[in-house]
């Protein structure tokens, strides 16, 4: 089990996840994939630029130490209806959905952005979110 799952399952346990994987993490992939609204990858960072939190999703992509975001920050900038929509179809509190997600897309972007840029295509990032399902 990675350092993920490990921070996964503290916030949150496994129910519905197929093969292990959490149903969060799930839902992180495929916002970061362009999967639903909100823009992919590049549209996630444009939301938390336009929230003043910039600093922190280019922390994420960039190559240096990866900054915190809070619970309260995640659901300020994805916003209390796309975290309640995730929420209800997980079956948990919106309250667990921003905790998880604070500890999810940080490292998640990161790893999605190895070489400190957002990558152009879908396919790269559909390639890294893979890789990154593996470690």
């Amino acid at each position: 089990m990675g350092l993920l799952d490990n921070i996964l399952g503290s916030v949150m346990n496994n129910n519905g996840a197929e093969g292990g994987t959490n149903p969060l993490l799930g839902m992180a992939m495929q916002m970061l994939n362009g999967q639903g609204e909100g823009g992919g990858l590049s549209g996630l960072i444009a939301q938390f630029k336009q929230g003043g939190l910039g600093n922190l999703a280019d922390s994420w992509v960039g190559t240096g130490e990866n900054l915190p975001v809070s619970a309260e920050q995640i659901s300020q900038v994805i916003g209390s209806g796309k975290i309640g929509e995730i929420a209800s179809q997980l079956g948990i509190s919106q309250d667990m959905v921003s905790g998880g997600l604070a500890k999810i897309l940080p490292d998640l972007i990161n790893h999605v952005t190895p070489d400190g840029q957002v990558p152009q295509s879908n396919d790269l990032i559909q390639n890294a979110l893979a890789m990154f399902l593996k470690r």
